[in-house]
C-alpha cells in the first residue's frame, strides 16, 4: 500500500493539461523560431583595414504628411487651352493646362466640357467631365485631357468649372502669370 492514499483523477482535468500542456510546447516552438529568424546574419570578416569603404550619403527621413485644409468657398483658378481641339478617330480632344491661384489648395477639381451644334439657338449635342481628385495646391499647374465623343455638325465647346468646396472664378489666359 503507498503511503498516501491515490484518489483517482477526473478526466476532465487529464484532458485539460494534456491540451495546456501541448499548447505551451507548440508556443515555445514558435517562440524559439521567430527568435533565431531575428538574429543577424553572419558577416564576413573585412578583408583590409586600410582602405575604408566610402558610406552612401544617407537622406533624413521623409516628414509625415501634413493634413492641409481645403478651400471652402471661391476658387481661383487661370485655365489655358492648349492648341486646338483635335479630332482623334471618334473623339475630339482638348487639352487644358489650369493652374490654381488660391491660397489654399482646391478639393475635387470638375471640368466640364459642352460641345454646341451650329443650329439657332444651339443645343448640347456631345461633351465630357474630367476630375481632379487630389488635393490642387496653391501655384500648381496641371494638365487636364477632355475626350468627347464626336457627333456631326460640332460647332462651339464651352467649359464649367467646380470644386467640393463652392464656386470656381475663371479666367482665361493665354499665358500663365
Amino acid at each position: 500500500m503507498p503511503p498516501f492514499p491515490v484518489l483517482p483523477i477526473p478526466r476532465e482535468v487529464v484532458m485539460k493539461r494534456f491540451a495546456f500542456a501541448s499548447s505551451v510546447i507548440v508556443f515555445l516552438a514558435f517562440g524559439v523560431v521567430s527568435v533565431f529568424a531575428q538574429s543577424k546574419p553572419a558577416q564576413a570578416p573585412a578583408a583590409k583595414a586600410a582602405a575604408p569603404a566610402p558610406t552612401p550619403a544617407t537622406t533624413p527621413p521623409a516628414a509625415p504628411a501634413k493634413f492641409i485644409k481645403p478651400l471652402k468657398g471661391t476658387a481661383d483658378i487661370q485655365f489655358m487651352q492648349v492648341g486646338q481641339s483635335k479630332r482623334v478617330g471618334n473623339e475630339i480632344v482638348t487639352v487644358l493646362k489650369v493652374k490654381n491661384l488660391s491660397t489654399a489648395p482646391v478639393s475635387l477639381l470638375k471640368v466640364d466640357e459642352y460641345w454646341y451644334d451650329k443650329g439657332n439657338p444651339p443645343k448640347v449635342i456631345t461633351g465630357d467631365q474630367q476630375a481632379y481628385r487630389k488635393p490642387f495646391m496653391p501655384g500648381e499647374i496641371i494638365d487636364i485631357t477632355m475626350k468627347s465623343p464626336y457627333k456631326d455638325g460640332v460647332g462651339a465647346s464651352q467649359y464649367q468649372f467646380s470644386h467640393a468646396g463652392g464656386e470656381v472664378k475663371l479666367k482665361r489666359v493665354k499665358k500663365f502669370d
